[in-house]
């Protein structure tokens, strides 16, 4: 697989630049147009307001969104007018009631969305809400960038966390053109179970489609040392200096991570460097 579209969803006018100047330079890189989505979202519920003054106050709230978006997408426009490879913006405005539907709809046809970290103060769950709808309803890989950094080549050092779930498994094949292009790759295996199929060679099975690939990769085994596996994922991502991690997502129920906390959730908000999911 190559990323030939590359997308970023803009919904916050503050936090957008280092995923947008991360899709300009992999668009570069791997010779994809780049797809700028705007998002303007009215976080308002049609429920809430008084009878009779619904429809008016919706469509007043709409136009007023619509408004600052296309505003921002202009800003967006000049920001990529000297890119060299083929880019294209759109604007929308919606309600949080039918976000999901529209990232779904937009990011489908993407080999790649980027976006910022989801969890953070000033964020709420519209954030959230993209990521999932990208990943469970577009059924996009997600590179996911921590505060206030950006990528401006293709990661030299990578950490595959694999559990021999179907997640990991997709998120590893969507990894490929940048785990072609590293210099260092680890496959951490956190507590193998002692009666899984893996059991005498844990990684060996990945290790041997990646080698295939032209891709080497050494395997860690890794014991369950900390209670969170993102916490021994980020030590270990560390420890080998990387600058990717890639892992799979919502092994559980979303609402089950939502309620009790999970990888995904836990990983989002303490990754210290990028990260790239699937589902």
């Amino acid at each position: 697989m190559d990323y030939k579209t590359i997308m970023t969803i803009i919904s916050d006018d503050t936090r957008f630049r280092p995923a947008l100047d991360t899709a300009r330079c992999l668009s570069e890189r791997f010779d994809a147009h780049l797809e700028a989505l705007c998002l303007g979202i009215d976080p308002s519920q049609q429920g809430f307001y008084y009878a009779g003054a619904s429809a008016m106050m919706v469509q007043d709230n709409l136009s007023q969104v619509r408004e600052d978006i296309e505003a921002l997408e202009q800003d967006i426009r000049q920001i990529l007018a000297s890119n060299v490879m083929p880019w294209s913006t759109t604007a929308l405005a919606t309600q949080s009631v039918t976000l999901n539907h529209v990232v779904a709809h937009r990011s489908r046809f993407a080999d790649l969305v980027i976006l910022p970290r989801p969890y953070g103060e000033g964020r709420g769950h519209n954030a959230e809400a993209i990521i999932e709808s990208a990943m469970f309803d577009g059924g996009v890989p997600a590179l996911v960038l921590p505060d206030e950094v950006s990528m401006s080549e293709p990661p030299t050092n990578v950490v595959i966390a694999w559990n021999e779930s179907s997640e990991s498994l997709r998120a590893i094949r969507a990894a490929m053109p940048f785990l072609k292009a590293a210099e260092s790759i680890s496959i951490a295996v956190i507590d193998p179970p002692q009666h899984g199929p893996e059991r005498s060679d844990p990684g060996g099975a990945l290790s041997q489609m990646l080698a295939r690939h032209g891709i080497r990769a050494e395997v860690s085994v890794l014991a369950k040392t900390m209670p969170r596996i993102a916490d021994i994922l980020n030590r270990h991502a560390s420890d080998k200096n990387a600058d990717l991690i890639v892992m799979g997502a919502y092994g559980h129920s979303r609402f089950r991570e939502s309620i009790l906390g999970g990888a995904t959730r836990h990983m989002l908000e303490i990754a210290a460097v990028p990260v790239l999911m699937a589902h």
